[in-house]
């Protein structure tokens, strides 16, 4: 039977409750260490579930697809188990994030089993279930003040990192040209370049922003910096910097009258851009065409074609509403590159009304929340991901963002703390 925890918001004067210390590993000693080693390896686990593996000749270690399709779908069971172990009285913190994407988990059932994609559609959906299960089981951890989830979900994105820089040293060669173009990939653990665009985005501007709020004073935030900020700009990947440099810009104004640190930032940051923009415009300018041409540009890189025949796909009023199931997010063999459209596709109108709630309500409760690194990291994050939705997908199945999204929300709730 799954329980509502209880919890008030954190003052001097409240106390942990012992019963609830003890069940959810909140004390400290060992285990404080064993309980946070074993919800950081679940988050992990979920995060390694979401890094579909492509199937290339440049992969560094090469795996039969099967293996290297069965290897992070079995992920989400064994994280399942884990947590099980963690949070043995399956005890959960309610929250707007998880409650708006378990609405979008029971609507995509709906038509997934119907059987407009085969078999496919199934086990997305049985998927989708698990990974909703272990984000709820989880909740009992969200909110610390020592911002526990987003120091594994920054872990996770340093890994990343760590194996697409080694794989560029090791083949240079195979590592930009893994997606043709001369973008880079991961190619240790294969990995398209507009997601490694993506984790290195992320990586980056919630570093900058924590440094922004003070928290991130570790000598090696430079180098984090350094890395992903060239990881990000090796990818040639425009919509994840345009969506950083939002996210940055959003979170770094909630800091903007309480932190000295940031005032200054500004304005070093309106010079240099002023000074970079006028001395390297030529380059800029290069790197944005990214060899295309105006055909290519006005089509965002084939992505309108694509949208275009989804539109135009003949579909019933059950289907316009309720979609057709999920779907590997393509349509005729091309990428539908839209999270908005993606969703209309599987999940109908419905989806896309659920998924913009869950965006709505996250920046509200992150715009009311006290000033702070919480509040600053989570602007970004929702910030993000309303930006990058238009030319991406992720927000309506179990991806990246849907776990950017539950950061964002373990950065909002209070902490947790049962009264005398």
């Amino acid at each position: 039977m799954i329980r509502q925890a209880s919890y008030v918001s954190a003052s001097p004067i409240a106390e942990l409750s012992p019963e609830l210390a003890r069940d959810w590993g909140l004390l400290a000693g060992p285990n404080e260490r064993s309980m946070r080693r074993r919800v950081g390896w679940v988050w992990g686990l979920l995060f390694f579930n979401v890094m579909t593996y492509a199937v290339a000749t440049t992969n560094l270690i090469p795996l039969p697809s099967q293996v290297g399709k069965l290897l992070p779908e079995s992920a989400v069971g064994v994280a399942l188990l884990l947590i099980l172990t963690a949070n043995k009285r399956l005890l959960v913190r309610p929250n707007i994030y998880l409650i708006l994407v378990t609405a979008m988990c029971l609507c995509a059932a709906m038509m997934s089993f119907r059987g407009y994609f085969g078999l496919g559609s199934m086990i997305r959906w049985s998927r989708y279930a698990l990974f909703v299960g272990a984000l709820w089981l989880t909740t009992p951890w969200w909110g610390r003040r020592d911002l526990m989830i987003l120091q594994f979900q920054r872990r996770a994105l340093m890994v990343v990192m760590v194996t697409v820089i080694v794989g560029v040293a090791f083949s240079p060669t195979k590592a930009f040209g893994a997606a043709g173009g001369g973008r880079l990939g991961g190619i240790i653990w294969p990995i398209q370049p507009t997601q490694v665009a993506h984790y290195a985005a992320m990586l980056v501007g919630m570093t900058v922003v924590l440094w922004l709020a003070g928290v991130s004073r570790s000598r090696w935030t430079g180098f984090v910096l350094a890395g992903a900020f060239g990881v990000l700009i090796l990818t040639h990947s425009r919509a994840a910097l345009i969506a950083m440099l939002a996210g940055i810009l959003a979170g770094g104004l909630s800091l903007f009258l309480s932190r000295k640190r940031v005032r200054r930032a500004v304005v070093v940051t309106i010079l240099v851009v002023g000074i970079g923009a006028l001395s390297f415009s030529p380059l800029i300018t290069k790197w944005f065409a990214r060899g295309e041409n105006s055909q290519d540009l006005s089509s965002l890189t084939g992505r309108t074609n694509a949208w275009s025949a989804l539109l135009a796909q003949p579909r019933t009023e059950t289907n316009a509403i309720l979609g057709y199931g999920l779907s590997n997010d393509s349509i005729n063999g091309l990428s539908i590159d839209s999270s908005w459209l993606a969703t209309y596709q599987d999940q109908g109108l419905v989806g896309d009304v659920l998924q913009g709630l869950v965006l709505i309500s996250l920046l509200i409760a992150a715009l009311i929340s006290p000033r702070g690194p919480g509040k600053a990291v989570a602007l970004f994050l929702v910030v993000y991901l309303a930006v990058e939705s238009f030319t991406q997908t992720g927000l309506g199945q179990p991806s990246a963002d849907f776990l950017d999204l539950a950061v964002a929300m373990s950065l909002l709730m209070p902490p947790l703390l049962a009264a005398r």
